[in-house]
C-alpha cells in the first residue's frame, strides 16, 4: 500500500519440480509447492496472532473481514487481529505484546521492510515463526512472504496508460518508498515509461500510503500541469476518492470516451474502483487478492507451526514460490488486471465483498 532512491529489481525466480519429502498426505497439504527438510515448530498447534498495517483502507478492511473466515478454514486458532495504524514503531510494540502473549505463530503485514527487522528478531529469539503479508522484509527471518509480484503492479500499469494515452504527461501517486511496495512499483512504472514509452512525461508524488497527502499533492501539481493525461495510484484504498474529489473538484473528472478525459489506473482491486469502473471515471486496476493474502498467510503460518519448510517451484493455486535477493521465500499470488471488459467477473474477490 502506501522521490527517494529505489532499487532496481533483482529477482530470481527459480522454478523447480515438486519434491515429495514427507508422503502422499504432506504433498496435498504443501498446495502444490516443494517441501524441504522439517525445522522446529510448534506442532501446528497454539494461537496465532495476526497484525494489520491500517484499517483506513478498505482493502485492508476486507483483509481484516476474511482472516476469522480463512482461519476456519485453515484451522487455524487466530487471536482478535490487531492494527498498528501506519505506525512502524508500534508494529513492533504489537508484535511483543502479541509474543508476550504466547502466539505460537505472527501473521504481519510489514509497514516498513528495514524497521519491520526488529520484530521479526524478537519473534525469532523466542522462536515464533512470522509470515509476512502483502510487504516483503528487507532483513530478518520469515518463514515466508505472502505478496503479489508488486514490480508487474507497476508494469501494468504502465502499459495500460502506454496504450491508451500515448504520449503526454501522466502522473503516479506512490507509495511509502520506506516500502519495499512503493519502491517497486516505483521503479517499475517509471523504467517501463523510458524503455516502452519515450513519449509519455511521468511526474511523481510521494504520498506514503496518505490519502490527505496524495490529495494536497496532486491538487497542486494540476493547478502546474492543467494538460495531464493519465494517473497511476499505486493503492487505489487510500488514493481513490482524494483523486477522484480532486479532479471533481476542478472539473476534470471526465467520463472514459469523453473529450478531456484522463486516463486512470489504480492499483488494490477494492468494490470501489469496480464502480469507478463502470461509471468510466477510471480506467483499469489490478486485483491484490486481499482474500488470497489472508488464505495463505494463515496457511504458511500454520505449516510453519508444524516445522514444515518449502523451496521455489510452482504451487497449485496458480502462484510461484521464488527467491528473493535476499534469500527469503516468497509466494507471488496472481494479481490480474481489471477493465470494464471483466470487471464483472465472479472471481474477483472485490465483486464477494457485501
Amino acid at each position: 500500500m502506501p522521490a527517494s532512491t529505489v532499487r532496481k529489481r533483482s529477482r530470481s525466480r527459480i522454478i523447480g519440480a515438486v519434491a515429495l519429502a514427507a508422503g502422499a498426505s504432506l504433498v496435498l497439504a504443501a498446495c502444490g509447492s516443494t517441501k524441504d527438510t522439517a525445522s522446529e515448530g510448534s506442532g501446528g498447534t497454539g494461537k496465532v496472532g495476526v497484525i494489520l498495517p491500517l484499517l483506513t483502507s478498505p482493502f485492508w478492511q476486507s483483509y481484516n473481514d476474511y482472516v476469522p473466515r480463512m482461519a476456519k478454514s485453515e484451522g487455524v486458532e487466530v487471536l482478535k487481529t490487531v492494527n498498528s495504524n501506519s505506525d512502524p514503531s508500534q508494529q513492533i510494540t504489537d508484535i511483543d505484546n502479541e509474543l508476550t502473549q504466547g502466539v505460537k505463530g505472527l501473521v504481519v503485514a510489514p509497514l516498513d521492510s528495514a524497521a519491520i527487522q526488529a520484530g521479526l528478531d524478537q519473534a525469532e529469539r523466542k522462536g515464533v515463526p512470522v509470515v509476512a503479508v502483502d510487504v516483503a522484509p528487507d532483513k530478518g527471518k520469515v518463514a515466508m512472504v505472502v505478496r503479489a509480484d508488486n514490480v508487474a503492479y507497476g508494469e501494468k500499469a504502465c502499459d495500460y496508460l502506454g496504450q491508451h494515452v500515448g504520449s503526454g504527461k501522466v502522473v503516479q501517486v506512490m507509495g511509502d518508498l520506506a516500502s519495499v511496495n512503493g519502491r517497486d512499483r516505483s521503479e517499475a512504472f517509471r523504467s517501463c515509461v523510458k524503455k516502452k514509452y519515450p513519449k509519455l512525461k511521468v511526474l511523481e508524488i510521494p504520498a506514503k500510503w496518505e490519502s490527505d497527502t496524495a490529495a494536497a499533492k496532486l491538487d497542486t501539481l494540476l493547478n502546474a500541469n492543467p494538460d495531464i493525461k493519465g494517473i497511476y495510484l499505486q493503492a487505489g484504498g487510500v488514493y481513490l476518492a482524494p483523486t477522484l474529489q480532486t479532479l471533481k473538484s476542478k472539473n476534470m473528472l471526465k467520463p472514459a470516451g469523453q473529450q478531456g478525459h484522463i486516463a486512470i489506473v489504480s492499483n488494490d482491486g477494492i468494490p470501489q474502483e469496480f464502480d469507478a469502473i463502470r461509471k468510466g471515471e477510471i480506467d483499469a486496476t489490478v486485483s491484490q487478492p486481499a482474500d488470497a493474502y489472508a488464505k495463505y498467510g494463515l496457511y504458511y503460518i500454520n505449516a510453519a507451526m508444524a516445522g514444515k519448510t518449502f523451496k521455489p517451484g510452482p504451487t497449485d493455486h496458480g502462484s510461484v514460490i521464488v527467491r528473493l535477493p535476499s534469500g527469503i521465500l516468497e509466494d507471488q499470488l496472481p494479481a490480474p488486471l481489471v477493465t470494464k471488459a471483466n470487471v464483472d467477473d465472479p472471481k474477483l474477490w472485490g465483486n464477494t465483498v457485501k
